[in-house]
Order: C-alpha cells, then sequence, then structure tokens
C-alpha cells in the first residue's frame, strides 16, 4: 500500500469512528494496523477492497448527508440553547432566496404540535455539488419550549423548480437521568444481588422462578429492610448447553427468558386438566424431584419440562380466551378480559415483539427442515431477512404459531411485573435492579431482527489488560454506529423501554460503549482490535430521556479501560458508578478507605466473572483457573498466590484502621485465617460506610460459598451460569449469618420512613 492510499484509509476510518490508535491500561500507545481498519470498514459495509473502491467510499462518505433531506434524527438537551438543524436539496443558483421551507412537528401520538414555515430571501448556509447538480444547505432554528419527547418532523422544501420532502426524528432529552428522591434527600440503600437461577426451593422446577423471585422480595423489604434486589440479566435464552446459557449472551435482550415462570400459578393451568395430568404424573414428578435436587441447573430439562406444559396452557388459552377462533389472522379478536389483557400486550409491544415470535416460530420449522442447521445466517437464502417475501408469508400462514411465542412472552412479563409492583407496595424505594447486557448471540433473534444496524462481521471485547493479557473477545456483535443512527437509535431505545420496564433501577454492563468500544474483526486475536466511537451525546440524552419516563435510576459497569473524561461526562449525566471492592486501591496497591469512595454510586463486594469473598480469600480461583489450564505456567501460579496473600493482608489492615477487624484476625494470621462470617460482616459494614448511594450484598457471600459465577474465557471447562446456591429459600430466611449481616447494614443505611 503506497503513502496515498494508507493516508485516505486512514481518513476514511476516522470518519467512520474508527480511532486512530488507544492507550492501554499500563499508558503504552497503540496504533491502529491498516489491515484493521480496512477490516472494520467491511464489517460496517464499507467496500475498500482496491485503491478505486476507497476513493470512491471517501467520497461517498463526503456526498452522503447531501443526498438526504434532513438527518435522520437530531437529540437536543430541554435545558440548553435548541440549536440549528438542516434541509438540503438541489437549487440553481438563482433559486437561492426563493426557497422555502415548511414542516408540521407532530408528537409521539400523531397530534400536530407545532407547524412552520422558513422566510424566503435568506441565503444557503452551505453549498455543494453532488452528482452533477448544484445542492443547498439551509439551517433552522430547533422549535424551542418543547416538553422532553419524541417528535417527527414532517419536513417539504420547494424552489422554483423543485420539491424535496423528508422526516426528521427530533429528540428533546433532559440533562441526566432520574435521581432517586431517597439519594437526593441524602439517604443511603443496601440490597442483596442474586443470579435468580440460582434460587432453590421446594416447589421450582430445578431452576429459580419468579415465584421465588417474589419470596425473596418480601423477606427482603419485610425481614431484611433491603432496599433493593440486584438480579442477573433475565433476557431470553435459549437454554440449551452449554453455549447458550450465559445471561450476558442472550437470543435477545428485549423479551424476558421462558426458564422463569412459574408454570403452575399460570391461570390456565387451574383451568387446564391435562397440563395438571402431565405435572402430576409419577414420572414427571420424579423428574422435577431431581431437577431441584441437583447442584447445578440443567437448562436443557427444566426448559423442556415448561415447555412442554406451556403448549397445553396455550390451548386452553386459545379456547377460553380467544374463543377458539381462527388465530391465521392478524387482528386478535377475545373473548374475554383476560384475552383482551392479552391483545393490549401485543398492541403495545407491537412489531418487536411480532418479530421475536416470529423468529421463534421460523427458527422451529428451520430445526425440523433443516436439524443440523441452528444459525439464522445458514438457513435457506429467503428467510435470512426479516424483510423477505418468503418471511412475510410465513408470518401469515404461521400465525397461530406466532400468537402462542406472544402468549409465553405475556405470561413472564405479567409475572415479573407482578413482582416488580410488590416491590414498590413493601416500600422498597429502588426495588428490582435488572442487568442490561453489552450485546446479544449473533445466531439470535435479536441480531436477526436488527442486522441492518449490527456489524456481524465483527466481535466486541476489551484490549490486553492486567485481568486478560491477551486481551477478552466476547463475540458479540457490536452496533454499528453510522446505522444506528441513520435509524434513529430504534434499537437503543428500545433496549432501554425494554428493560426499565419491571424495577427501578438498571445497570448498563460496559457502560464505555455509549462512548467507543473495542472491535475486533471475525478471525483476528483481540490484540488486533480498534476502538470505534459512538455518538456519545446523543446516547445519553435518550439514556437521560428513558431514565426519567421510567423513573429509574442508571448505573454504568465502568470497570477495566476507563478512558480519561469517561466518568466525570457520566457522573454529569447522573449515571451512577459501579465500584468493586477488589479493584478500588490507591496507586501503592492499599484499599481506599471508605471516605474514598464516590457517592453517586454502586459499591459491590464482587461480580460475576470474579470470586466469591470466600473464593477470594480461599483463592479457590486461582486453583480453578491453574486446573483449567488459564496460567502460562507454574511460576504465574505462585506468584498469583503470593499477590494474593498480599491482597488479604492489605484488606485486614484496611479493616483494621476501619476499627472492623474481628479480634481473631490479624494481618499475620491472614494466610491460614479462613472467611468466618464475622469476617463477611465487617468487609460489607466496610463497603456500607462508603458515601456511596447503594452498596449490594451478593447471597453466595452471605452463604460463604466458594465457587464464582462465572470463569471468563471459559465455555465447558467450568460450569459456567449453573450453580445453585446451598440453601433453599425456606431455610434461607431463618440463616443467622443474613440476618446478622442484614442487621449490621440496615443499622447504618436504614429505610427512610415511610408516610
Amino acid at each position: 500500500m503506497d503513502h496515498n492510499e494508507h493516508e485516505q484509509l486512514r481518513e476514511l476510518a476516522e470518519r467512520y469512528g474508527i480511532a486512530s490508535d488507544y492507550h492501554d491500561i499500563w499508558g503504552h500507545r497503540h496504533e491502529t494496523p491498516d489491515q484493521t481498519r480496512r477490516a472494520i470498514l467491511e464489517a460496517m459495509g464499507v467496500r475498500v477492497e482496491s485503491p478505486d473502491a476507497l476513493r470512491r467510499a471517501l467520497a461517498d462518505c463526503a456526498d452522503a448527508p447531501w443526498r438526504q433531506v434532513c438527518d435522520p434524527v437530531h437529540v437536543v438537551r430541554a435545558d440548553e440553547p435548541a440549536g440549528c438543524w438542516s434541509v438540503r436539496m438541489p437549487a440553481q443558483e438563482q433559486e437561492d432566496r426563493g426557497i422555502v421551507v415548511s414542516w408540521d412537528l407532530r408528537d409521539e401520538s400523531g397530534a400536530v404540535r407545532q407547524r412552520g414555515r422558513s422566510e424566503p430571501g435568506a441565503a444557503p448556509a452551505e453549498t455543494r455539488t453532488v452528482d452533477g447538480l448544484r445542492h443547498v444547505r439551509v439551517e433552522l432554528p430547533v422549535p424551542a419550549g418543547l416538553p422532553i419527547g419524541y417528535y417527527d418532523m414532517m419536513i417539504k422544501g420547494v424552489s422554483e423548480s423543485r420539491q424535496v420532502e423528508g422526516v426528521l426524528r427530533l429528540i428533546v432529552a433532559p440533562a441526566a437521568c432520574h435521581l432517586l428522591p431517597e439519594f437526593q434527600d441524602g439517604h443511603r440503600l443496601w440490597g442483596l444481588a442474586v443470579q435468580l437461577y440460582t434460587l432453590r426451593s421446594a416447589r421450582n422446577w430445578g431452576a429459580g422462578d419468579f415465584s421465588d423471585l417474589n419470596t425473596l422480595v418480601e423477606w427482603a423489604a419485610k425481614d431484611l429492610r433491603a432496599g433493593l434486589i440486584g438480579l442477573n440479566p433475565l433476557h431470553a435464552l435459549n437454554n440449551t448447553r452449554p453455549f447458550e446459557i450465559s445471561p450476558y449472551s442472550p437470543t435477545n435482550r428485549l423479551f424476558l427468558n421462558m426458564l422463569y415462570l412459574d408454570i403452575e400459578t399460570i391461570p390456565e393451568y387451574q383451568l387446564c386438566e391435562s397440563a395438571q395430568q402431565t405435572v402430576q404424573d409419577a414420572g414427571f414428578q420424579r423428574a422435577l424431584a431431581a431437577l431441584r435436587a441437583g447442584g447445578k441447573v440443567d437448562y436443557d430439562q427444566v426448559s423442556a419440562a415448561k415447555w412442554a406444559v406451556l403448549e397445553l396452557l396455550w390451548t386452553t388459552f386459545h379456547e377460553r380466551h380467544l374463543g377458539g377462533r381462527d388465530l391465521n389472522h392478524r387482528e386478535l379478536k377475545p373473548a374475554t378480559e383476560r384475552g383482551r389483557a392479552f391483545a393490549r400486550y401485543v398492541e403495545d409491544e407491537d412489531e418487536p415483539l411480532e418479530m421475536f415470535a416470529l423468529f421463534q416460530s421460523l427458527a422451529e420449522e428451520m430445526r425440523r427442515q433443516h436439524p443440523l442447521v441452528w444459525a439464522w445466517r445458514e438457513w435457506p437464502e429467503p428467510y435470512r431477512s426479516p424483510l423477505s417475501a418468503s418471511v412475510a408469508a410465513f408470518r401469515v400462514t404461521h400465525r397461530a404459531r406466532i400468537r402462542f411465542h406472544q402468549y409465553v412472552q405475556w405470561l413472564a412479563a405479567e409475572q415479573l411485573g407482578a413482582v416488580a409492583a410488590r416491590a414498590r407496595a413493601l416500600g422498597m424505594p429502588v426495588g428490582l435492579y435488572h442487568d442490561l447486557a453489552l450485546g446479544s448471540d449473533r445466531n439470535g433473534s435479536e441480531a436477526w431482527t436488527y442486522q441492518d444496524v449490527l456489524a456481524l462481521d465483527a466481535d466486541c471485547g476489551c484490549p490486553p489488560d492486567a485481568f486478560a493479557p491477551q486481551g477478552q473477545n466476547w463475540g458479540l456483535p457490536p452496533a454499528n454506529p453510522v446505522r444506528l443512527r441513520a435509524t434513529g437509535y430504534r434499537m437503543f431505545i428500545e433496549l432501554l423501554r425494554h428493560n426499565l420496564t419491571y424495577g427501578g433501577a438498571l445497570r448498563l454492563d460496559h457502560v464505555m460503549g455509549l462512548f467507543r468500544l473495542f472491535w475486533i474483526p471475525r478471525g483476528m486475536p483481540a490484540s488486533a482490535g480498534a476502538y470505534v466511537r459512538y455518538p456519545v451525546e446523543d446516547l445519553l440524552g435518550i439514556l437521560a430521556l428513558e431514565s426519567v419516563r421510567h423513573r429509574a435510576v442508571i448505573i454504568g459497569e465502568d470497570l477495566g479501560t476507563v478512558p480519561d473524561g469517561v466518568r466525570e461526562r457520566l457522573a454529569a449525566a447522573r449515571v451512577l458508578s459501579y465500584r468493586v471492592l477488589y479493584f478500588e486501591r490507591i496507586d501503592q496497591g492499599d484499599w481506599k478507605a471508605p471516605e474514598a469512595y464516590p457517592s453517586q454510586a454502586m459499591a459491590v463486594v464482587t461480580t460475576h466473572d470474579l470470586p466469591t469473598l470466600a473464593g477470594f480469600w480461599a483463592a479457590r480461583d486461582i486453583d480453578v483457573r491453574a486446573g483449567l489450564g488459564l496460567y502460562a505456567d507454574s511460576g504465574a501460579v505462585q506468584r498469583a498466590r503470593e499477590e494474593r496473600q498480599q491482597q488479604k493482608q492489605r484488606i485486614v489492615r484496611a479493616l483494621g484502621v476501619a476499627g472492623l477487624l474481628p479480634a481473631d484476625v490479624t494481618e499475620e494470621s491472614v494466610a491460614v485465617q479462613p472467611m468466618t462470617p464475622e469476617l463477611c460482616q465487617a468487609v460489607h459494614v466496610f463497603l456500607a460506610r462508603t458515601p456511596s448511594w447503594a452498596v449490594l450484598a451478593n447471597l453466595e457471600d452471605l452463604l460463604g460459598e466458594t465457587d464464582q459465577t462465572n470463569v471468563p474465557g471459559t465455555v465447558e471447562g467450568y460450569q459456567n451460569w449453573s450453580r445453585k446456591i446451598a440453601l433453599p429459600l425456606e431455610r434461607l430466611r431463618d440463616d443467622p449469618r443474613v440476618h446478622r449481616l442484614a442487621s449490621a447494614m440496615r443499622a447504618l443505611r436504614p429505610l427512610p420512613q415511610q408516610g
């Protein structure tokens, strides 16, 4: 590649947001290789396979905005000067001062809120020749005084010889995310964190479900006086081992995992004799008993049992509430109030639900016809696009099956919604705290639906750092920022709306992805990746808008390589930082004092990708990683063990300075000192003393469990996302360790007085 071609490639990459370099966690600079630039551009759909293609791509990039009457979307802040928007249209020079632009501004109901018209005579702000025609850009002020929300500007531009029309999505956002009144009044909260599937109970079917969650909420609110319950992502999964059980690699982040349904509390179950007979069958009951008794969640068997009964319940629902009518019509005609509730849900969820249920139905049919083909990109060509004629025909002929999958999602929404409502009724200031995964499985329904936005030939991950010296590839396709904006951010908006529906807080996994994301071209190592910039101010505006509308707090998982200024910008947007005890150290390696934590933050001891507190203390994670061959050699294992001993001594020192060290623990004894309930409580009280607005205690830590939830970089070598907690809910409620720790936490973080 000659110098000129290199510079053109560099310029084009910059225009598409591909950073020319980055600094790693140690401060070392890495320049983006041309091979990486070219591969990422290709993944974005930009052809650069030859010098001529590169020149054409540069010209198209410069001319593309001029081929549009207006930008697809414009985000403004309600508390700032509104600024301007533009109309572009062909016009001869003598026509410039005769151009008139008119528009109707419609709100989300479709009602016209404002009408406007420019005065002829103003000179264009800019001109350009595109496709052999002279174009002009007319600049106009954004309508002022609008309430926050989404608007469509229906635009018409007229000159003597031309008339053009366009639609601009105008988004008016608040300055910052929702602030919980309790935080504003100086209250600090504490709560429990749990991976829902890990819950045991005498009545669930082998995995924690929404009824177990309701039991946990009742207990946590009434007895423990906790203000929130933190959950793993509840996104839809295929629930098949080993590749489709991670809640951070779901098939779809807009909808819920049917695994969490409590089948026996669904109203149709009480009316369906065949379902009751199936469940009460001796063989079925033996299978359920084995699933409950197992120490790991058997996703395949639990989901298969639930699907079998759901099929029967759907038949009953169809007969009782939809009048047994033919369902191969788009319009639902319910026969009862419960049927009408289902119809309202389907109408409210609209196209996203339709596409999810369509994909589920289509995937079933493809598996029947092509048993060895599981990925939609390997389906017969006519079915790979949701916009194809074949998919449209399938949608008509399989309407009844699509309704079944909509019904399953409605049941999940009913049950989770009831738990969220119960948490609010019990006075929990936050209630349920949900987790939004960074991405979804490229073989799933979300990728199929939004393939026009996602870069399916790239993965996202992170560059090499102390935690992963080779870098990390998370195997998730990133959103193309150019396409994200071109589609009016519809995918991002839907993700927020669906995940903010059922609780008072939402954690954004890898929140730095709002600013930039590390792209790794498919087939390249993580170390060959590069950062791609995102329209952060637009995304933060939409995040603030949806947060305020849903009255939900936003927490940003800001771990790993965090660029300068990111935490400050997030803080200004009122996004809470996410602080993990293991990482909160000063430069010398000592642990920070409680008062050094920020107030606008969520503080935790550990996360799903890190060892539990007892596991950290016993170096169980080092044993596991060594057994899996994740260290370079035995010397690396020994160094890890020595470093762990130093870390434990420094934690003990920090507890001692804070006056929290149990009497039988010293820096000298820590080498052989196990993690006791007293020491566990001291660590959590240490966090409870921080000014951070919220603190979460992991249920596994309270029970002294040593095995962590997930070991990053493994799929089959470790039982990720499967381990259940040791105690069933029935015994957990009386466990003295939990009650003692809860007492200590609420002494420092009492719930606000109600009334």
